[in-house]
């Protein structure tokens, strides 16, 4: 009997560990405790979290994947540079969810600046209104507060990149 809970403690996936966000933000130039702020908001770091986005007629928009919440449109840019082969693969692999995060957010960064205001394109999107611009300051403002919380629980995060 222990031996089957072994079994089964080994087959389930495991959250994304601290050396996926610290791989993540070497390879992207971002602080990692960022990125792990961003995993913590977007699925509490649960590998094979999905949500559906769906408009207010309840038709679905879109989907997000894993530890990072990778967007539908995200997920088919991998597929088409060959990373992955349809958007479910996403689940798979905690690290490769962080990866492609971080991939997405340095995107991000590149277009509108190293900003907060910024960061919450990650969520919110580049459109250019007044509800888009609120949900992209409100998310700013959570990342930020659960940032704040990791690294005043000594957590050790890279060099600030975010201002």
């Amino acid at each position: 009997m222990r031996m089957l809970w072994v079994v089964i403690v080994l087959l389930m996936p495991l959250p994304a560990a601290a050396y996926c966000f610290q791989e993540a933000g070497q390879r992207y130039h971002l602080d990692p405790l960022l990125l792990q702020s961003i995993g913590v908001w977007e699925s509490n770091l649960r590998q094979t979290a999905l949500n559906h986005n769906v408009d207010k007629s309840g038709k679905l928009l879109s989907t997000d994947y894993g530890v990072m919440q990778i967007n539908t449109s995200n997920a088919n840019r991998l597929i088409r540079m060959g990373l992955i082969k349809r958007p479910e693969d996403l689940l798979g692999d905690a690290c490769f969810n962080v990866q492609a995060g971080a991939w997405v957010l340095a995107r991000h960064l590149r277009v509108c600046g190293n900003t907060w205001r910024c960061l919450g394109s990650y969520n919110a999107g580049f459109h250019q209104s007044a509800v888009q611009e609120a949900k992209r300051l409100r998310y700013a403002k959570e990342i930020r507060a659960i940032y704040n919380r990791l690294k005043a629980s000594g957590s050790t995060p890279a060099n600030l990149a975010i201002r």
